[in-house]
């Protein structure tokens, strides 16, 4: 059975980055009617928060990533935070140490500092001398005995590794570039590239889908794999995301989190349809694309070795199309926090009204505010002007007292009543329309006239026009 997992860092906001790649696993397990494991990496003490995890947790419900087994989810590959795992890799070290494939290293830190000092300046690449590896027995009981304290080094044979890659290919790689690496710290934490092997094996982890930052850490677990005579799984680095210009994507191109495009009104079915495409295309050329279809069409010959580019444009693109098909009570449930609390009118219809300019809910309070305000300010010395001559204050008397007259304000009723006082009016459609929006809104463009109307109400509508007919300029 395939079975992936994703393990994130419980050092901060789940990056979008780290998203699709949870992403990715989590299509991929479910095509192969597999499982999808959660792991964290919460070794790096200093940065690790409970915060931070609780945060991923959320999002990843948010996003409706549910986990097979991981935190909250118990089963038979636990624990699930490296922290609880300590004493599996102390166990696992010693046992490579033991078979003469470790060993253990009492270099301070000072020390290893000079010595890749002095092979710089030799321009030699740095590189371990392994002095530690001919101490002699006695040699080393002595220095346990003195307090002397050890990191356990993996001893790295000569050999050609070869990683064979799902996006990749297959990429070869010399051991002889490859420094005896620490497995396990002198404090008991073990570092990135044995823990997640150590976990990978235990949790009988199949294949590995991770960013493509870390296929230079995948020879060293390969050979890590082969020393401790496991299965090696099927790896898949997905290519880095960038910006537009082609750098790594960082805060100043704005959110980079899941969390702020959350707050800001993106929807977890967009997050997942836009993330999907970066790297990866469906073979129907489509875009918009349902969790199902991509579950359906997703491959890894679809992957495209090159970077990613993170085009926001297209993300709220995407985003405006997905809100255009919410169903009443999601676009509410959406909606609603965006809203002013003491807004009265009905909130579908008001998103309705702007949908079309809508690219994610946070635009809300900008794209919404003519319904919320309770007096028209005139920004246009022109448009104050225009308001003063006679033809207006004609026009608009004519709607006053035609709204006034009506009982049903639907949309129909409010058009077939305009298209009235258009026509006996004889003025330009146009115009009419223009004189009316300023007066109702302030500004000369917006939505449709009588889906404002509508949405405003009979007696708003005609407060706003009797502040224009009685004001005195």
């Amino acid at each position: 059975m395939v079975q992936v997992r994703f393990a994130p860092s419980p050092t901060g906001s789940l990056h979008v980055g780290n998203c699709r790649t949870a992403i990715l696993n989590w299509i991929y397990a479910k095509k192969m009617n597999g499982r999808f494991l959660l792991r964290i990496e919460d070794t790096d003490v200093e940065r690790s928060t409970k915060e931070s995890e609780e945060g991923i947790y959320d999002d990843m419900k948010w996003l409706g990533l549910n986990w097979d087994e991981g935190p909250e989810v118990e089963g038979e590959y636990g624990p699930y935070r490296q922290s609880e795992r300590i004493s599996i890799y102390k166990s696992e070290a010693e046992k490579l140490l033991r078979e003469g494939k470790a060993y253990r290293c009492f270099c301070t830190q000072e020390e290893l500092e000079r010595e890749k000092e002095e092979q710089l300046k030799k321009g030699h690449p740095p590189k371990y001398s392994r002095k530690c590896m001919k101490l002699t027995e006695k040699e080393i009981s002595k220095l346990i005995s003195m307090g002397k304290e050890y990191s356990i080094r993996f001893h790295v044979q000569e050999c050609d590794i070869e990683v064979n890659d799902l996006v990749m290919g297959n990429i070869h790689f010399k051991s002889d570039v490859i420094s005896d690496f620490i497995i396990l710290r002198s404090n008991g934490i073990a570092p990135y590239n044995f823990a997640v092997v150590v976990d990978d094996i235990l949790m009988e982890i199949t294949n590995v889908i991770r960013g493509g930052d870390h296929l230079s850490n995948t020879p060293k677990q390969i050979l890590l794999y082969k020393a401790m005579n496991k299965n090696i799984p099927l790896f898949a680095h997905i290519p880095m995301i960038t910006n537009i210009e082609g750098h790594r994507l960082s805060k100043r191109d704005g959110a980079v989190s899941v969390k702020e495009y959350r707050n800001m009104g993106i929807l977890p079915e967009t997050l997942i349809n836009f993330l999907s495409l970066l790297s990866w295309s469906s073979p129907s050329g489509e875009e918009i694309l349902s969790i199902e279809k991509l579950i359906e069409e997703f491959s890894f010959d679809r992957v495209s070795k090159s970077p990613a580019v993170f085009d926001i444009k297209k993300l709220f693109w995407m985003n405006n199309q997905y809100i255009k098909k919410l169903d009443k009570n999601r676009k509410s449930e959406y909606s609603l926090p965006y809203f002013p609390k003491e807004y009265t009118s009905n909130v579908v219809d008001t998103v309705d009204c702007i949908i079309g300019d809508l690219e994610y809910f946070a635009q809300i309070p900008e794209k919404a505010e003519i319904f919320f305000t309770k007096k028209v300010e005139f920004k246009n010395s022109v448009d104050i002007s225009l308001l003063n001559n006679e033809e207006p204050k004609k026009i608009l008397t004519l709607v006053f007292d035609e709204i006034e007259s009506m009982d049903n304000f639907s949309e129909e009723e409010l058009t077939n009543h305009l298209k009235k006082i258009i026509k006996s009016s004889g003025i330009k459609t146009k115009d009419f329309i223009h004189i009316l929006r300023l007066v109702l809104t302030g500004i000369d463009h917006g939505p449709e006239i009588v889906k404002i109307m509508k949405i405003f109400g009979k007696e708003k509508c005609k407060k706003f026009i009797k502040d224009v007919l009685l004001i005195d300029r």
